[in-house]
């Protein structure tokens, strides 16, 4: 299957309209190997860090490891699950996002860190579907390897991995993993997630 034909099929059947590149982004398995330029990876890493963050702490930090760098792209792969090394060994950057845990202002705990750290790893994907990109998240890795590996020091927390890159043949997957790939994207209605007046009363 062409990868263009695969990106068009996975476009999000929306009930209200939204914009183009919210209903473009998905999470894909089958990459291309070709490196990404460095200047658009310093790109979506500028969209993650102009995402908003409680007080404006920016509890962000990120890891990353380029393909053309073999022995490191290696060692962070390492740190992946081995399902997510079957397929994510394909993509041209992985990266891990780590969490700051307190406020630098009162050094008390900040309890929307994770909450932060997903604005800036979805201005990420979401920048990455504007260059023709493709992001996936990943909660399959070690996080004491990643811990170890990179020496997060104390107050930090490995949260998500990520392999970016650009979207490849489907045919470079398994059968079960190619069968996942071209099921449709899904969500629960807005009548489950959204209520007013009371929980359970839906919008």
């Amino acid at each position: 299957m062409n990868p263009h034909d695969l990106d068009r099929s996975k476009r999000a059947a929306v009930d209200h309209p939204i914009h183009d590149l919210l209903a473009r982004r998905w999470s894909p398995r089958a990459f291309d190997e070709r490196p990404v330029d460095r200047e658009l990876l310093h790109q979506l890493f500028e969209a993650a860090r102009w995402a908003a963050s409680s007080f404006n702490e920016q509890p962000w930090r990120f890891l990353v490891a380029e393909r053309q760098a073999e022995a490191e792209f290696s060692r962070m792969l390492e740190c992946l699950s081995e399902g997510n090394r079957a397929w994510a060994r394909r993509a041209s950057a992985l990266a891990i996002s780590v969490s700051k845990l307190a406020f630098d202002r009162t050094g008390k705990p900040n309890r929307h860190h994770a909450h932060d750290v997903g604005m800036a790893t979805a201005n990420l994907a979401i920048q990455a579907t504007a260059l023709g990109l493709h992001v996936h998240m990943m909660a399959g890795f070690d996080v004491e390897k990643a811990r170890t590996t990179y020496g997060v020091p104390e107050g930090f927390d490995p949260l998500t991995a990520m392999a970016i890159g650009h979207l490849g043949p489907i045919e470079v997957l398994d059968e079960r993993k190619q069968a996942r790939e071209r099921e449709p994207r899904t969500r629960l209605p807005l009548t489950e997630v959204v209520f007013r007046e009371r929980w359970g009363n839906p919008i």
